[in-house]
């Protein structure tokens, strides 16, 4: 086992990987830029080390700075949390080549799956349903017009590389998909250095269902069930819970096997999720991507098996078995998890950068909060404007609603605005309670609200 482990990352989710290290013993390094000195994971790492100013880009995303703070603190491995380098398979490589052990999946699985083309390709050779589309990626506007009109409009082009709902666009036409070709080309460069787009058919009333799977170095692959995303705002999940509420035993039994299959056939070990559209009329399912990293969902996946993803990441780096089988994982009750963003619903989302007078976190029975904040904490205005993950546990789905619902009314933060109220109001909302929402349905409902105010 590692004796001590750096965090290439900030925020809760680099708190997350600290706590969990030192409950296995292991001593944390945190690296941090200067609008972070004062954040929660370096005060609660063992060391710290500065590795540039607050841009991203000579900072969390600056790989010698990285690798230089680890060899100067003398780690044995580094834990990329996610976003910034987590899927960045050239870091990985890096980490390995300086003989420090990336705690992560191999940089050859990475690279397979990472890459939502040769991912898909893996899929139909292990036959993991797929949506209609291109067979790879697609070259010019002829051949891209053509497979449109194939498979019928409407169509989505989508980024090869990264996520966020970045480098896609619909298009229900021979025009606009021309022009959504070019701009998603050119997004999809900007944001990941790689313009490479494929099209696949549009499904217009979708859920977003994704499966957790752990692999490790001896071959063993697992499923730890699914988790339902499907509340999102412009590909941004909101709302996640575990497990899925409108899954069938069936769907469920050969929808983790498929994510299971998937990973198998790329060599996976560490933690990924397989993620799947479900359209909602005929309920078939269509592989979307694979995630090879650990989510920002992670937690509700955890509350219902209770295994920790985390510590399961550390110790496949170490070369250790998973030490559980498939058969070995139940699932107990209905997890939610809400993402708490410094942001103002009322005017359409801007960040809410600034000082935190007051933060005052709810908690009780079944509730879980994952922060980097506290009273007097100045959250930056140079990254993602989440701040917060509060996750609650019960036996039911309404009892996890009825405990969200509280624990929301309890949670302080003030002065700056967040997305605290919009999620009060979503855990009123009849059709959240129901189950019938499709992917697109935040927005629909942003819509009619704002029509109306």
């Amino acid at each position: 086992m590692f004796s001590r482990i750096l965090i290439a990352n900030r925020g809760e989710i680099a708190v997350r990987i600290i706590r969990a290290a030192r409950e296995m013993g292991i001593e944390s390094v945190a690296v941090f830029s200067t609008a972070d000195k004062d954040s929660r994971h370096v005060r609660m790492a063992d060391q710290a080390v500065c590795i540039g100013p607050p841009p991203s880009a000579q900072s969390y995303l600056n790989i010698p700075a990285i690798i230089s703070a680890a060899e100067i603190a003398n780690v044995d491995a580094i834990h990329p949390g996610y976003g910034f380098l987590a899927e960045n398979s050239h870091f990985a490589e890096v980490c390995r080549s300086c003989k420090i052990e990336f705690i992560g999946p191999s940089v050859e699985s990475m690279a397979a799956l990472g890459g939502k083309v040769s991912c898909k390709q893996i899929a139909i050779k292990n036959k993991v349903p797929t949506a209609p589309g291109s067979k790879g990626k697609i070259e010019s506007e002829e051949e891209a017009i053509k497979v449109a009109r194939e498979i019928v409009y409407p169509v989505i082009v989508k980024a090869s590389a990264g996520g966020g709902g970045r480098g896609m666009r619909v298009a229900h036409n021979d025009i606009a998909l021309r022009a959504g070709l070019k701009s998603a080309m050119a997004e999809a460069q900007g944001a990941f250095g790689d313009s490479t787009v494929y099209i696949e058919k549009f499904i217009e009333k979708a859920r977003h269902v994704e499966v957790q799977i752990l692999g490790d170095m001896h071959g063993n692959v697992v499923h730890l069930f699914e988790r339902d995303c499907t509340m999102q705002r412009r590909h941004q999940k909101l709302i996640e819970e575990a497990p899925c509420p409108v899954l069938k035993d069936k769907e469920r039994e050969e929808l983790c096997n498929a994510a299971v299959r998937l990973c198998k056939a790329a060599k996976y070990y560490s933690a990924g999720t397989v993620e799947f559209l479900m359209d909602a009329v005929t309920r078939k399912f269509y592989l979307m991507e694979v995630n090879t990293r650990v989510q920002v969902e992670h937690p509700v996946t955890e509350a219902i098996t209770g295994i920790d993803i985390v510590k399961a990441q550390i110790r496949v780096a170490a070369g250790e078995k998973l030490g559980f089988s498939q058969k070995d994982i139940k699932r107990h009750g209905h997890a939610i998890e809400v993402r708490i963003n410094a942001e103002d619903p009322a005017k359409n989302f801007i960040p809410c950068a600034g000082l935190i007078e007051h933060f005052d976190p709810p908690g009780g029975p079944g509730v879980r909060m994952d922060t980097h904040c506290y009273s007097g904490y100045r959250v930056p205005s140079n990254y993602d404007s989440m701040i917060a993950k509060l996750i609650v546990h019960k036996k039911t789905r309404a009892a996890a609603i009825s405990t969200l619902r509280r624990a929301l009314a309890e949670f302080r933060v003030d002065p700056i605005k967040t997305t605290i109220p919009l999620h009060a109001e979503l855990m009123r909302n009849n059709d959240f309670l129901r189950n019938d929402t499709d992917i697109h349905y935040v927005e629909r409902l942003l819509e009619r609200s704002a029509s109306h105010g």
